[in-house]
């Protein structure tokens, strides 16, 4: 996490005079103007202004950097923060006041109800995701499993849609975040449409709880042999099973590559993003996690089992990582290594974020791509 840079001095007239934006400031074509509206900055990066008409709020980032208070233009109702962002950046923020948080309603680009996506001009495009509003309702797939797990207790629902007629199986780890959140139905669909990706059947599998389920665990993966995927296949929706892509981020990468190690008869193609490769057994849950479970050993349990014996034969894999995530780097490197060395294919790149999915999704499309090419 980073602390904010202070942006570009105030204009002759006004600290908005640099931005270009029409109009008085708190006028109604001032407000008129979307947002957020970036410059460069001296000596590289953009400079950024964030506007809110209404009451004091605070500008929260996903990860990237700590909470930058707005402050109010005299005596207009304009709160404005100016927030210095490096070079290629996407990421996902959201404005907080009296304990409450909200979209940007200036920022047609949004992730659910209350989160806003800002990037940088030079962030590279993420065709096939859409622009989404904080009023719109995202499509869901008609088809619904209602699972009652005996290995992993408790109820969820599992959604599956066939993209161009269905295929291989594409298991969604963190599903709900790309049902309400992000609209990958839309985005795969599209993709495949553009002739970027061959047809598959996504299953979006929500996590009751991350930590417990995504750490190395191998009751999730031997629920998702003998329960979900028999399911699956019964649902009515074509599905291939044999050639099952496991994508996650984060926990969600963890776990994922933790499935290719220990599961290859089950999962031997992965699009992981950022995994949490930090995670050792010495902290199985929330409560015992260290202040810093990132300054531990680097490659963390994964590094450690791969080490110990060799990854199994036939893994094709792609790794992702955010570009900002410079603490992560140690751990994701080491991995990826590790896992190149033990003789899988391999396919590594860098996404225009910090540790955010609305960085990471451009990358889902592609290397879901990859691993079934």
């Amino acid at each position: 996490m980073t602390d904010p840079v202070p942006g570009p001095p105030a204009g002759p007239d006004h600290p908005f005079a640099a931005f270009g934006l029409p109009g008085r400031p708190g006028g109604e074509e001032f407000w008129g103007a979307p947002g957020p509206t970036s410059v460069p900055a001296p000596g590289g990066g953009w400079s950024t202004l964030f506007r809110r008409r209404g009451g004091p709020a605070e500008v929260e980032f996903e990860s990237w950097s700590a909470p930058v208070p707005m402050v109010r233009w005299r005596d207009t109702d304009c709160w404005y923060a100016e927030v210095r962002m490096p070079a290629r950046l996407r990421v996902t923020y959201r404005f907080r006041a009296g304990g409450e948080w909200y979209a940007d309603p200036l920022n047609p680009v949004g992730a659910g109800g209350e989160r806003s996506i800002a990037a940088t001009p030079d962030a590279p495009p993420q065709p096939h995701w859409p622009a989404v509003g904080a009023d719109d309702v995202l499509p869901l797939p008609a088809t619904r499993i209602r699972w009652a797990s005996d290995r992993l207790g408790g109820r969820r629902t599992a959604r599956v849609h066939p993209v161009a007629g269905g295929g291989p199986v594409v298991l969604l780890l963190d599903g709900d975040d790309w049902l309400y959140l992000h609209p990958a139905v839309t985005a795969f669909d599209a993709a495949a449409a553009a002739g970027e990706l061959p047809p598959v059947t996504l299953v979006f599998l929500p996590a009751a709880d991350r930590l417990a389920e995504y750490t190395c665990r191998p009751e999730l993966w031997q629920a998702v042999r003998d329960e979900l995927l028999p399911r699956v296949a019964d649902c009515g929706v074509p599905a291939d099973p044999e050639r099952l892509v496991v994508a996650g981020q984060s926990l969600g990468g963890l776990s994922a590559v933790y499935a290719a190690l220990e599961f290859p008869d089950l999962v031997s193609r992965v699009a992981c993003q950022s995994g949490s490769f930090w995670w050792t057994p010495q902290a199985p849950g929330p409560a015992d996690l260290p202040a810093d479970p990132l300054g531990g050993p680097v490659g963390g349990a994964v590094a450690a089992r791969l080490r110990e014996r060799p990854a199994p034969a036939g893994l094709r894999i792609a790794f992702d990582l955010g570009e900002h995530e410079t603490r992560m780097r140690p751990h994701c490197e080491l991995v990826e290594d590790l896992v190149r060395r033990a003789g899988a294919t391999v396919r590594v790149s860098r996404s225009a974020s910090e540790h955010d999915r609305a960085g990471w999704r451009q990358a889902l499309l592609r290397d879901v791509a990859w691993a079934l090419d």
